[in-house]
């Protein structure tokens, strides 16, 4: 997760050219943190290159990290949903939690906070594989909140973090249960699929996508606990 010493040999300067989803469980922002760590303890210059955060940089929710939770899905105290970019996260992460390093972080153009990705006009190339679209960065914090579960959030599906379920659930229950909360920017539409990978492998999972309707009204933290909650109560 670090870079050693060894690794570090004969560089000039670090960088960090990579695109982050604004969510404080997606472990790039950490890989960056442990990079700038490294470059500071071996008297290497750091530059990030900044990027757009797909959701935008308005709205934030969620709880702030508490300390003694810290690790790599979570290293530093900022709320789940965080509205920065990269630029800034390496910023915050220097100065409020002493890494101390020697940093450049090189701006944006035009950039505004109102915009999500889709606003940049610029090509979504996926971060990772289960991160495929701006769509799945919206969802994200909400069901990435349900792989701590024995639900299944999508992954080894073409819409991981949209689709969520589980053999035991009954789809269209599910969906009357979620759409009667009357979530805002969100609805919910009974759906079945078979993960090729990861929870429930190969096994038929019923469950629901998520159809985010209006990102600025959509509050994903509210909308992943009330779907946690509602499968628990459902399914005990």
């Amino acid at each position: 997760k670090k870079p050693t010493p060894e690794m570090l040999k004969n560089v000039d300067v670090l960088m960090f050219d990579i695109q982050d989803v604004g969510t404080r469980y997606y472990t790039y922002i950490y890989t960056m943190a442990y990079a700038m760590k490294a470059a500071k303890e071996n008297g290497i210059p750091f530059m990030v290159l900044d990027r757009p955060n797909p959701q935008g940089g308005k709205h934030i929710e969620g709880p702030i990290l508490e300390p003694e939770y810290a690790s790599f899905v979570g290293l530093y105290p900022i709320p789940l949903k965080h509205g920065m970019t990269i630029g800034e996260l390496a910023l915050l992460f220097n100065k409020e939690f002493d890494i101390d390093a020697d940093l450049t972080v090189v701006k944006m153009k035009h950039w505004k906070r109102k915009m999500d990705f889709d606003d940049t006009r610029l090509p979504f190339v996926l971060p990772s594989p289960n991160m495929p679209t701006v769509e799945s960065t919206f969802v994200y914090p909400a069901t990435g909140l349900i792989e701590g579960t024995n639900i299944s959030e999508g992954r080894g599906t073409t819409k991981p973090f949209e689709l969520i379920g589980a053999p035991f659930i009954k789809s269209t229950e599910l969906e009357e249960a979620l759409n009667s909360l009357n979530l805002p920017g969100v609805t919910f539409r009974a759906a079945s699929f078979t993960p090729t990978f990861s929870k429930h492998q190969g096994t038929l999972c019923h469950g629901v996508q998520l159809y985010v309707t209006d990102r600025e009204k959509f509050e994903a933290v509210k909308t992943g606990l009330s779907l946690i909650k509602t499968i628990h109560d459902l399914y005990p």
